[in-house]
């Protein structure tokens, strides 16, 4: 007996939307490695001379004891996915304005110009974990081996969380920026705040006493506790966690309000 399998005229709106949303985003990463002689090693590049400077600079320059041992590795787990973070918010200023004529002359949802610059970006992530795994290799040579837990588990609630914000945020930049353009350089400035305002070269715990509080409604916060949960079980903060859930959600919320009142003048205006 054979099975007829459905065309893709007959495909339900939801198969539909995630192949055109797989077909756009390889196409990302294609178009983004096909002219590099690197290729993929970029992705992991940046970061790594990054933890690099940092490492550097807090155990050889200052040696001022900031976040947990081996220093290498906590650095990375903050900074793998600061690096999805801001690469993806970045992005998402230029979602509508990059390939404008593509957008006009298709009908496939709009949210997709988001959710793709999301999706390569994660995926770039993804890629970039086997990182973290050879510098805990290396620190098994030295006087502060890292250890993996069980709550390894929770990085994949930490990439739910994270994707949710990072959605959340680009459907509200990415048509704003069409009718503000300085919007733009404004999100660049806040990334820069926010990268020494979030717990990525130093621990929660480094903060004085008086901002401990104020600093878990950094969404950010909760969710790279999470991901350093992995080696570091003690860095988990359950109420900066809740915290991120709540806002991470808010902030879709938001985003999708936004984008539907604002998509057709967005269509119009490009």
């Amino acid at each position: 007996m054979t099975v007829a399998v459905p065309s893709r005229r007959q495909w339900s709106p939801v198969a539909r939307y995630r192949h055109a949303l797989w077909l756009l985003t390889s196409r990302d990463l294609k178009v983004r490695y096909s002219t590099s002689a690197l290729g993929y090693f970029w992705s992991i590049l940046d970061p790594l001379v990054m933890a690099g400077i940092y490492w550097f600079v807090f155990t050889q320059v200052f040696n001022r004891g900031a976040g947990h041992e081996p220093y290498i590795v906590f650095l990375l787990t903050g900074l793998l996915p600061w690096m999805w973070f801001t690469g993806a918010v970045s992005d998402t200023t230029k979602a509508f304005l990059k390939e404008t004529k593509l957008i006009r002359s298709t009908k496939i949802p709009r949210t997709i110009w988001v959710l793709r610059l999301v999706a390569s970006k994660g995926i770039e992530f993804v890629l970039s974990l086997p990182v973290i795994g050879v510098f805990v290799v290396i620190s098994w040579t030295t006087d502060a081996p890292a250890e993996l837990h069980w709550e390894v588990l929770l990085s994949l609630l930490a990439i739910v969380l994270q994707a949710t914000l990072i959605i959340g945020i680009g459907l509200i930049v990415a048509p704003l920026v069409v009718f503000f353009r300085d919007l733009e350089r404004a999100v660049k400035l806040t990334l820069r705040f926010l990268f020494y305002a979030s717990p990525i070269i130093y621990a929660t715990g480094d903060l004085p006493d008086r901002l401990l509080f104020w600093a878990a409604f950094n969404p950010l916060t909760g969710i790279f506790s999470l991901y350093r949960g992995a080696f570091f079980p003690a860095s988990i903060d359950w109420f900066a966690v809740g915290v991120a859930a709540a806002m991470s959600v808010a902030i879709l919320g938001v985003g999708i309000i936004v984008f539907r009142r604002s998509v057709n003048a967005v269509l119009k205006e490009i």
